[in-house]
């Protein structure tokens, strides 16, 4: 377990390196042909910094507003559930976040926060009803994993790297250079601007969905590292993998859901199957490849 909790922080770093080599290569192209960026990266870097700030402070109470979530103030409220999440808490160490309920019958279940100082951790009253004890354990450890692992803080970084991807990209397709500057660029810098041009138009016009499909790669990722450290703090994989294969056989999905907030719950909340292309473009990885992993590690 160790080993593929290390082997997938790298993995998910290597891939927020890609992010950043794409937006890099946008803006070098497009510095390169223009000669001057300076006005437009601004407006960007400002663009990013608002989304930056809005997701760090204020995406937890976002998230769990969308859910329909609401708060359990106290153990007397449902003890079952906040005994499971405090004494995994003790054991992981963690401070203990405040607990909500999602009155949905699907089985789910969600971390956010900033930090583990300012985290939150959501599960659906269809998980409680429908997992034994063992299974919504592995459930409540993963969700866990996710705000000990800085998982939000992570998500943050990514999706301010894929604003700014997108507004490089459209600002780039939209300026006054690439459309009426064509020709100066050309005359100036002869086959190397042109070739400039052409890496920069096929950069932005690719480098949003790169961008999208790296996402969704370091979601996916994600997924796996907080199943294995949640099987590592229970000291028992099959509960999460047992959860996991009654949340396929479930298939239910939830009725408050945005793709906004899809990424952040254990298991793809629209409950569909999806198709090979579909599969592409998955906030998660498929649930059987997931509890083949978790029975591995036994």
């Amino acid at each position: 377990m160790y080993d593929s909790i290390a082997a997938n922080k790298r993995k998910s770093w290597l891939l927020v390196v890609l992010f950043v080599v794409v937006i890099a290569l946008l803006g070098y192209a497009w510095g390169a042909y223009s000669g001057d960026t300076f006005g437009a990266l601004s407006v960007a870097g400002v663009v990013a910094i608002v989304m930056a700030l809005t997701s760090y402070y204020g995406g937890a109470k976002i998230a769990l507003s969308l859910s329909g979530a609401y708060q359990l103030a106290n153990r007397e409220q449902n003890s079952y559930v906040w005994n499971l999440v405090e004494n995994l808490c003790i054991a992981k160490g963690l401070p203990m976040p405040k607990v909500y309920l999602i009155p949905e019958p699907a089985i789910n279940a969600f971390a956010t926060g900033r930090s583990p100082e300012h985290a939150a951790i959501a599960i659906t009253e269809g998980a409680v009803a429908k997992l034994e004890n063992e299974e919504l354990e592995g459930v409540i450890a993963h969700e866990l994993s996710h705000i000990a692992n800085y998982d939000i803080r992570l998500a943050t970084l990514v999706i301010v790297l894929l604003g700014t991807l997108s507004i490089l990209s459209d600002i780039f397709l939209r300026s006054t250079h690439f459309i009426g500057g064509g020709r100066r660029g050309s005359s100036r810098g002869g086959n190397a601007a042109g070739i400039m041009l052409l890496i920069g138009l096929v950069l932005a016009l690719l480098s949003p969905l790169l961008g999208k499909l790296i996402q969704l790669a370091i979601s996916r990722r994600r997924e796996f590292l907080a199943d294995a450290a949640g099987a590592l703090l229970t000291r028992y994989p099959e509960g999460l993998a047992r959860a996991l294969e009654k949340i396929e056989q479930d298939n239910t999905p939830l009725k408050r859901v945005s793709e906004a907030t899809a990424h952040l719950y254990l298991a793809s909340p629209f409950g569909s199957k999806p198709s090979l292309l579909g599969r592409l473009f998955m906030t998660h990885p498929p649930l059987a490849e997931r509890v083949q992993a978790l029975r591995q590690t036994t």
